[in-house]
């Protein structure tokens, strides 16, 4: 079970600078119909901060629909051995609509599993990018950063968020990403705007590819946009 001692959680200008940068340098071309798996640990000690991603997932539709159809499939985690994947949805009221029905169980994490499914979903066709958020790993690293890098073999980088400052997740979900070709970053209840400005972030590089992501950061969010006069390309 999670360990529920931790550090007091304290967003950094920093980190997400550095998040935007690896996200930047991905090479995905344009893709005009981008497939993304937004997956989120759903087990008792993310309870509280459930409904705030609720709110903050429609970013990734809105930010979008000048560049193509965006297909997402909702992925999460809880309790004991309970693994869930939706179908592929095209709108943001569906994909309410099936976080809503998710009450979050105590239980052990299933990072393995997740991996292994978006494995799965992008050898039956290319998902573009994965969204994972989450507060702990409680699994082999080693195991994990395995199947992370095959991800990134088949060109579907991870996108981590990370919720809290778990010293053990910090490590493991910054290798994941970086062997993944993806991009990490920390975050709290006090960095939601941010957090949201990069959901739609992911989802315009899963539909537009790489240059959509740089107009996105030069006429989004204020914050991408102070942020990206600082990166270097």
């Amino acid at each position: 079970m999670k360990d529920k001692r931790s550090l007091r959680p304290v967003s950094s200008d920093h980190e997400i600078e550095a998040f935007l940068q690896q996200a930047k340098q991905l090479s995905t071309s344009s893709q005009g119909n981008g497939r993304l798996i937004f997956a989120l640990d759903a087990t008792a000690s993310r309870e509280r901060t459930w409904d705030h991603a609720c709110h903050l997932q429609s970013e990734m539709f809105l930010e979008t629909k000048e560049l193509g159809q965006l297909s997402v499939q909702l992925c999460h985690y809880g309790g004991i051995n309970n693994f869930s994947a939706s179908r592929w949805l095209q709108d943001t009221d569906s994909l309410l609509q099936q976080m809503n029905q998710v009450h979050c169980l105590g239980g052990h994490t299933q990072i393995a599993r997740l991996l292994q499914h978006s494995l799965s979903q992008t050898r039956k066709q290319p998902v573009q990018a994965v969204i994972f958020i989450g507060d702990c790993v409680e699994e082999p690293v080693d195991f994990l950063c395995q199947l992370a890098g095959q991800l990134g073999i088949h060109s579907t980088p991870l996108f981590i968020f990370q919720e809290g400052r778990d010293i053990t997740a910090h490590k493991a979900f910054a290798q994941m990403a970086k062997l993944s070709g993806g991009a990490y970053c920390q975050f709290d209840n006090r960095s939601a705007a941010t957090l949201k400005a990069l959901l739609g972030a992911v989802a315009v590089y899963a539909t537009g590819g790489r240059q959509a992501l740089l107009e996105y950061a030069k006429n989004g969010n204020a914050d991408i946009l102070q942020l990206s006069h600082q990166i270097k390309l």
